[in-house]
């Protein structure tokens, strides 16, 4: 899942050692951004949760806005990692599975906030943060045009039908994530949830049980 290339992270000015574990402050920026959302979040907040001063927040990141875009680089992973897995996967409905599913656990961990931290910190985002809710739009594109290059495979290996809407499958996929982030977020249940992954690959043209 990728980012703008304009968003890139700023390189750290050389000169004292950074006194706290960036990685772990990142980590605790992360959540507090999934936990009150991107506009909500204050610089307070984050230096509160990270263990560290506003300086050392600006020097380490830059400002809020490229600390919540590395968040967000951090909680999406490494897109040629999502992109090798999609690959591996047997069939386009087996990678349907997996997303589903580890979208549904995610969803419901007992360690983090409920929900996706893609969908819930943008939310309610205003005209001011537009870019941001860019960002994350582009995310979840890239998602979706991996997902749909391993349908288009299927289709072309005589798995699914030719006239297939690959576009529509796949967006129904898609879909279904988001809506599991907000039904997550409302209270329902991991059993819940694995019972509507369940469902939506029903409605698969061809998959496997």
């Amino acid at each position: 899942m990728e980012l703008a290339e304009k968003e890139a992270v700023p390189r750290r000015k050389t000169g004292r050692p950074l006194s706290f574990d960036r990685d772990a402050a990142l980590e605790q920026a992360m959540l507090t951004f999934w936990r009150y959302g991107y506009e909500t979040t204050s610089i307070v907040d984050l230096t509160t949760a990270m263990g560290v001063t506003a300086p050392s927040l600006y020097t380490a990141f830059g400002d809020k806005k490229r600390l919540f875009l590395e968040a967000a680089r951090r909680y999406a992973g490494d897109p040629e990692a999502m992109a090798q897995a999609l690959d591996d996967a047997e069939t386009a409905c087996d990678a349907a599975r997996a997303m589903l599913t580890s979208a549904a656990t995610a969803f419901t961990g007992e360690a983090t906030p409920r929900g996706c931290l893609l969908a819930s910190a943008t939310a309610s985002g205003s005209s001011a943060s537009a870019d941001v809710q860019q960002a994350i739009t582009d995310i979840r594109g890239g998602v979706a045009i991996r997902l749909r290059a391993r349908i288009t495979r299927d289709v072309e290996a005589g798995i699914l039908p030719l006239d297939l809407d690959v576009a529509a499958l796949a967006g129904m996929v898609m879909a279904i994530i988001q809506g599991m982030s907000v039904m997550a977020r409302d209270g329902m249940d991991r059993p819940e949830l694995l019972a509507i992954v369940e469902r939506t690959l029903q409605a698969w043209p061809v998959c496997r049980t």
